[in-house]
């Protein structure tokens, strides 16, 4: 047997079968992913000061109900497109939205946390959901606490930059 065929004969016993096994396995974990966009259904997002989550918005209805500068509650429609929940599906996953604890608070400062922003933030899955609350008086781990306020203000920035778009 010359060289040539030995090449040959050991690529297709050794390299093919791998290649076999490793799109197999890799398909498998992307089929059974904990968290596809495929099974999306809404975002939740509320937020205030405290425990007054007065600001709200839901992806499912597109009901938004916000306190403006004039301190008066606004309540509107705000619809996200599909290219907009994959968006922030995406950066979800970039910041590692599914391994945050459910709780990201701080520690209560002599009974001032009526003042400390609060968010409550969910992503709704079929049959599974995840989500955080967060306050911005959290210290303890600054890459947490860097992560869920980029993830907040993605959120925030993409919900305020739709109702801005709609009203035009």
């Amino acid at each position: 047997m010359s060289d040539k065929r030995k090449k040959i004969f050991l690529g297709i016993c050794i390299i093919a079968p791998f290649l076999i096994y490793m799109v197999y396995y890799y398909s498998i974990m992307v089929k059974n992913a904990p968290y596809r966009f495929s099974d999306f259904e809404s975002i939740t997002f509320k937020y205030g000061l405290g425990d007054s989550l007065v600001n709200q918005y839901d992806s499912k209805t597109g009901y938004y109900q916000y306190v403006n500068s004039r301190d008066s509650l606004v309540k509107t429609k705000v619809k996200l497109r599909k290219d907009d929940l994959l968006y922030l599906h995406r950066k979800a996953a970039e910041l590692g939205f599914w391994n945050f604890p459910e709780q990201i608070i701080g520690e209560e400062l002599d009974g001032k946390t009526g003042n400390i922003p609060h968010y409550y933030l969910e992503f709704k899955y079929k049959g599974k959901a995840k989500h955080i609350e967060f306050d911005t008086g959290y210290k303890d781990d600054p890459k947490l606490n860097d992560a869920a306020k980029t993830l907040i203000t993605e959120v925030s920035n993409m919900i305020n930059d739709v109702r801005d778009r709609d009203q035009q």
